[in-house]
């Protein structure tokens, strides 16, 4: 196995915890990346740092900015609305450019909580492929457990395929994978080189997989969450990148940042290695 670690910022989220705190955070616990989210950034930047302060710190302490959170409106079948995301998926990846970041998450915003036919939604990722042509940065296709469109990592599939584009990658995540389909089959039909990167989190036995919510995501190991058989398919899939702990826990949050930091890595190592 050559998976490597990342920690995405809101498992540490904190009123204390600026992005550039984050990233010291991340390398002192021994974390190979970070992931942290654009309306951190942009709150950093108003606040009188650059971007290039931020690639610089990354930089100096062998840590990679790996994926960028973001929340553009890239799949909604409103036109005007659809351009206004086009253009911020467009200022999304100048920041992840800027900083040398490796992806930009592409979620279905704006989408979640309607049903919208599938091939249509696919022809708009190629819309907002082309958009981004001559960016370094590479979008990430990520589905959402509690979307009613682009819920699964099935769905995820059909979009990728009918979208026309080659290299098209996606992103997976423990918890959405329970959430949308009850399950974790499908990872098997992944090529090598077609899973960007992986959100790892666990849910526990209660609340049940209905009502259970971002919130009470727990760390790897702490839940349900069948490792075994996550860590075989990520294998079969031939997945060498980045697993990224993404939780938004608050009772975790009141531990401190660096705290959680390194219980977290300890805890994904445990259910890895």
């Amino acid at each position: 196995m050559s998976f490597l670690y990342c920690l995405n910022t809101s498992t540490i989220r904190n009123e204390n915890t600026s992005v550039m705190n984050a990233i010291d955070i991340a390398a002192d616990a021994g974390y190979d990346g970070i992931e942290p989210w654009v309306e951190e950034i942009d709150k950093w930047v108003k606040e009188g740092g650059t971007l290039s302060d931020l690639q610089k710190k990354a930089a100096d302490r062998g840590i990679q900015i790996v994926n960028l959170i973001a929340f553009f409106e890239w799949a909604v079948p409103e036109d005007d609305q659809r351009s206004k995301g086009l253009d911020e998926a467009r200022r999304c990846f100048e920041i992840a450019d800027a900083l040398e970041c490796s992806f930009v998450a592409a979620p279905p915003f704006g989408i979640q909580n309607r049903e919208v036919d599938l091939f249509p939604v696919a022809r708009r990722y190629a819309e907002l492929l082309d958009a981004i042509v001559g960016f370094q940065a590479k979008p990430l296709l990520e589905f959402w457990g509690i979307a009613r469109t682009l819920g699964t990592l099935g769905e995820a599939l059909l979009v990728a395929a009918e979208c026309g584009r080659p290299g098209t990658l996606l992103l997976a995540d423990v918890y959405h994978m329970y959430k949308g389909s009850g399950h974790f089959h499908g990872l098997e039909h992944l090529g090598t080189e077609k899973l960007g990167l992986v959100h790892v989190n666990d849910y526990p036995e209660q609340p049940g997989r209905d009502t259970v919510t971002d919130a009470d995501r727990v760390y790897p190991g702490d839940g349900l969450a069948p490792w075994p058989e996550i860590v075989a398919s990520l294998q079969n899939a031939g997945f060498e990148g980045m697993l990224s702990l993404e939780l938004f826990n608050p009772g975790y949050w009141e531990k401190g940042s660096v705290a959680v930091a390194e219980e977290g890595l300890a805890k994904l190592k445990a259910c890895i290695e």
